[in-house]
């Protein structure tokens, strides 16, 4: 992959509240844009970093989706996130200065290049950006126990609802709708990622259109009754 490069600039950036801390002030946010100084393009398809390559940057999602996966021991991929503007990703490559998965795009996406070791050196400066980055870690463990919930102890309704709740509560804080989306993961990517088989997923799908909770066309979707979704994952709260 050969990325375009250009400068950027976090000071003037509308995504700035989601991937950095709101009290900066205006001198910090310029030591950052120093810090943050590329933005990669990476097109649909094309792998933003692999596992076991050396670990050298975390990067913020400017635009597009991304999917997070490892290889299994025979073979297959395992979806393990997926990722939109706003967050940041490369999170695994620190522990063992090598990445753990591969990032692919979903889309044509862009990201802000942050090289880690002048992140760290600029924390230590910055409290705010050093509590930020201890905040974005700690969300990242919060979410891989959410993960493990889902898969050890949730029915597969259970598993697509707190799917598609989770996914829409993260795009409208990006200010996209509260209930219409478009899906840029495969039923297929998103089996691996909850634990379960393709047939499963669709015939999930088309039991909530059925039942009419979800309107669907194609990657297309709307949810028509969130209600009844929350009560599918948490039954024992009535609305």
């Amino acid at each position: 992959m050969h990325p375009h490069t250009i400068k950027v600039a976090c000071s003037n950036c509308n995504l700035r509240e989601l991937c950095m801390p709101m009290q900066l002030d205006q001198q910090a946010l310029e030591r950052i844009d120093e810090v943050v100084a590329t933005r990669k393009s990476v097109k649909r398809g094309a792998t933003l970093f692999r596992s076991g390559e050396k670990f050298t940057s975390l990067y913020a999602i400017r635009t597009g989706f991304f999917k997070t996966l490892v290889a299994t021991d025979d073979g297959r991929e395992q979806v393990t996130g997926f990722q939109m503007a706003g967050e940041i990703i490369g999170l695994d490559g620190i522990v063992n200065d090598k990445h753990s998965c591969d990032a692919v795009a979903l889309e044509d996406a862009e990201v802000c290049v942050m090289p880690f070791d002048r992140l760290e050196e600029l924390s230590r400066e910055v409290n705010a950006l050093q509590n930020h980055v201890h905040k974005i870690m700690s969300r990242e463990i919060v979410r891989e126990h959410g993960v493990m919930l889902l898969l050890g102890s949730m029915r597969a309704e259970e598993r697509v609802a707190a799917f598609l709740l989770n996914l829409v509560k993260r795009l409208h804080a990006r200010g996209f709708s509260r209930s219409e989306l478009v899906l840029r993961m495969t039923r297929e990517e998103i089996g691996s990622y909850l634990g379960l088989k393709l047939e499963t997923v669709s015939r999930t799908f088309s039991k909530f259109v059925e039942e009419g909770i979800v309107e669907v066309k194609q990657r297309h979707l709307r949810i028509v009754d969130a209600d009844a979704l929350q009560r599918i994952v948490n039954p024992q709260v009535c609305h």
